[in-house]
């Protein structure tokens, strides 16, 4: 680039350009396979993500996590589920409502867990495709387009973000590292998948392939019957296409609210094989 280019007067003047210029711009510099990577590419008209969030006992993070997910530039509807929460939860949900008008929450009568809160938001979403989003920080809503893009590019039914194929994390527990990475070994396994990462949260569905599946699992159990019944094959074939897509990880320590333990492990453990076995 000459040395006399103002580059914020090129910036500005990206910035102002339609959409469909910018891309091409984009395009012709960092090539197509880079956009691509990093979801650039425009929606198709009239398309729409559902992002589900099971919420219990999160008042620390909530409306900053949703004020990250309004933040990425996409048509988007957010079902959240409260999960009998305790703390002041419910009133940060109530205004939540009051202040977006693509947001509805749904309240669990009792206390049952991460899967059942998704099965309930699973039913009320209208969006074309459907993203999992627990309600801390853990994972960043930034990394949407990119997640959505291989079912965009018509190559994937189920995407996967994977903490473990190249993006930055967090440094903590290395029981913990240890464990999702044995669960995962396991589930492929049984599944025959070759994912690298079985317990992410971030996970995107097709709405038919959500929808139309029965799930039973009321707690973190979710994950890996979700992926066995994901990998269920029709005359040998898998019946929908996977893809994992590398995201970065922020994980919380328990002080800050992490709620997964031990228990879940061997309820994990207990899943993989229940759901390879019989339904």
């Amino acid at each position: 680039m000459p040395p006399n280019v103002d580059l914020q007067a090129v910036a500005d003047h990206l910035a102002a350009a339609p959409h469909n210029d910018r891309i091409a711009f984009l395009e012709k510099l960092l090539g197509a396979s880079a956009c691509r990577q990093v979801g650039l590419y425009p929606f198709p008209p009239g398309w729409k993500l559902s992002v589900v969030i099971p919420v219990y006992n999160e008042e620390r993070w909530l409306e900053g996590l949703v004020k990250r997910v309004q933040a990425v530039p996409m048509p988007k509807e957010l079902i959240l589920v409260n999960d009998k929460s305790t703390d002041g939860t419910p009133a940060i949900l109530d205004k939540l409502v009051r202040d977006y008008d693509n947001v509805r929450v749904f309240h669990q009568p009792v206390n049952q867990g991460k899967g059942a809160a998704l099965r309930e938001g699973f039913k009320h979403c209208t969006g074309d495709c459907i993203i999992v989003q627990d309600a801390d920080w853990e994972y960043d809503p930034a990394e949407y387009p990119k997640l959505i893009q291989p079912i965009l590019d018509g190559q994937a039914d189920v995407v996967f973000g994977s903490r473990f194929i190249g993006e930055k994390h967090r440094v903590l527990y290395f029981w913990h590292s240890l464990a999702n990475k044995g669960l995962t070994m396991l589930s492929n396994i049984f599944t025959d998948l070759n994912l690298t990462d079985m317990e992410t949260c971030y996970k995107v569905f097709k709405r038919e392939v959500i929808q139309n599946m029965p799930l039973k699992s009321d707690r973190f159990g979710f994950e890996p019957e979700v992926t066995a019944k994901v990998a269920r094959k029709v005359k040998g074939q898998f019946k929908w296409r996977v893809y994992e897509v590398p995201i970065s990880y922020s994980g919380r320590t328990y002080a800050e609210g992490k709620k997964i333990g031990l228990k879940d492990a061997f309820n994990a453990l207990w899943c993989i094989v229940r759901f390879k076995l019989r339904d």
